[in-house]
């Protein structure tokens, strides 16, 4: 065997083939690489898994469990999904939670996309008015809401001194948060108002990424500004316009916060959401096992809603 395919043994040890040694050291390597890879992931992956993952797979387990958090935990079965179908609250919450998607959804995308379209134009003061508008994304919730729940005060609030300035009569005045027919209506508006500076943003990097020479184009075919709007900035922002509704879908199916700082479901279940009606269920009365069903139905509901839009999304590209 020559030199260059082998390497000469020593002291009676057999002969290693220097193809063989190539391949050991390519393995170590990758080896080694991987190693390195999986260290830099690991801190972050510990952490999803122990306060993300472990939690999420002990709930899913726990909705088939009775335990109120200091008790021994006890198997019951189907019992906490039977119970949803009987509960009051449950099913408030649940049409509650679509009729704030349903109407939240379509009105901040439409709010977001025309504060776009009209922050991106050349106007005095763009800069400040762009940050006005995503100025309540980042502001704290607790002072929004005070100022918020201020300015829609029944009695003393500006907006129904404005109704009254304009002859509305005051026995018809909307009570706003304190009104179980216009609660949902304020809460609504408050999400619009919070979370469309955010998603302007996001809308603006997509009107700021449209090759110009499409606008060109249509100019010189005699489009005016509506036709452009349609037929180009439209179908050039489809993308943004789908992860867009993509979030704002889950965030309205998430929605506590807000419902929390000005109503607490109220009056009556008004405004109950399923999540609020989950943290009652587990952090007031110390039912966790139902809580978890609640959970369980919220996370499947998302997740039916989510795979539904990327398939619809799939069929208008194909």
């Amino acid at each position: 065997m020559s030199i260059s395919n082998s390497v000469i043994a020593r002291d009676g040890a057999p002969a290693i083939s220097s193809r063989k040694v190539t391949a050991l050291s390519k393995r170590q390597r990758k080896l080694r690489n991987a190693l390195v890879a999986y260290s830099f992931i690991a801190p972050n992956f510990i952490g999803f898994a122990v306060f993300t993952l472990g939690p999420i797979l002990f709930a899913f387990a726990l909705a088939f469990m009775h335990w109120d958090g200091s008790n021994a935990i006890t198997f019951a079965g189907l019992d906490n999904f039977w119970r949803l179908l009987e509960d009051k609250a449950f099913i408030a919450a649940f049409w509650n939670t679509v009729i704030y998607t349903v109407a939240s959804v379509p009105a901040t995308l439409l709010c977001a996309l025309g504060l776009a379209v009209l922050l991106n134009q050349k106007i005095v003061g763009r800069n400040f008015f762009r940050t006005a508008m995503f100025f309540p994304y980042v502001a704290s919730l607790v002072a929004v809401a005070v100022v918020w729940n201020m300015i829609f005060n029944p009695e003393m609030g500006p907006v129904n001194m404005i109704l009254y300035t304009l002859g509305l009569d005051p026995k018809n005045m909307p009570g706003w948060a304190a009104d179980r027919h216009w609660a949902m209506v304020t809460v609504i508006l408050f999400g619009i108002w919070k979370n469309m500076g955010y998603y302007m943003v996001i809308y603006l990097a997509g009107l700021q990424g449209i090759n110009a020479e499409l606008y060109e184009a249509a100019d010189l075919d005699g489009a005016n500004s509506w036709q452009k709007f349609i037929h180009v900035t439209v179908p050039q922002l489809g993308p943004t316009t789908f992860f867009v509704t993509v979030m704002l879908t889950i965030q309205s199916f998430k929605v506590f916060d807000q419902i929390y700082m000005i109503t607490q479901g109220g009056p009556g279940t008004s405004t109950l959401v399923l999540v609020y009606h989950i943290y009652n269920e587990a952090f007031i009365s110390w039912d966790l096992g139902y809580s978890s069903m609640v959970s369980l139905v919220l996370f499947f509901l998302v997740l039916a809603v989510t795979v539904f839009q990327f398939r619809r999304q799939r069929e208008d590209e194909a």
